[in-house]
This record gives structure tokens, sequence and C-alpha cells, in this order.
């Protein structure tokens, strides 16, 4: 099982990113997928999940920002992330969950700074 994450960088405050996420080798269906973060010294905390029926759910602090998409057929969450702060700086990580396992892909590195 391997779930590869990509998208990360350096963006400037105000600025936008798109994360994506493509899990493979999962041998059963994958009902929840998700985007998590991890800043320095920090807890991993929810950012967003989607499930395999499109119903989305978001941690407040990113709401109206960031939209979470999946894209079924491909096993593939994507993360859009709009007006990026500092505060948004972090390790970005998926995951993806079925009815027995989850599955945690690498992070992925977003640092917003001017």
């Amino acid at each position: 099982v391997q779930l590869q994450a990509s998208g990360g960088g350096l963006v400037q405050p105000g600025g936008s990113l798109r994360l994506s996420c493509v899990a493979s080798g999962v041998p059963f269906n994958i009902n929840v997928m998700g985007w998590y973060r991890q800043a320095p010294g920090e807890q991993r905390e929810l950012i967003a999940t989607i499930t395999s029926g499109g119903y989305t759910n978001y941690a407040d602090h990113v709401k109206g920002r960031f939209t979470i998409s999946r894209d079924n057929a491909k096993n593939t969450v994507y993360l859009q992330m709009n007006s990026l702060k500092p505060e948004d700086t972090a390790d970005y990580y998926c995951k993806a969950e079925t009815s027995w396992y989850s599955y945690w892909g690498q992070g992925t590195q977003v640092t917003v700074s001017s």
C-alpha cells in the first residue's frame, strides 16, 4: 500500500497551492480520504476529510479557504489551498480509511512565507 502525496512547496502569504495524494495497492474500498497537518512542535491535526460519496468535513480554521475533492476512480484526493497564511506552514499528510485499516502517506511540506 502506498499513498504518494505531492504539491507542497514555498508560497507567499495570500497564495495558493494544490496538494494531491494517490493511493495505490489498497486491498479494500476506501471509505474516507483526508488531509492532516503537523507543524513543528505541534500535534498532527485534521484539516479536511471526504467520503466516497462526496461528503466533506473541514477544520474551522480552514473553512472557506481550503477545498477537498476526490477522484474515486483514481483513488486520489486533492486539497486546494487558497489565501494561505504563515500559520498554515506544516507538513501535510494524506490518509485513506477503509472499513478495517487506515493508511498514511508521507508528508509534503508547505511553507508560507514572504
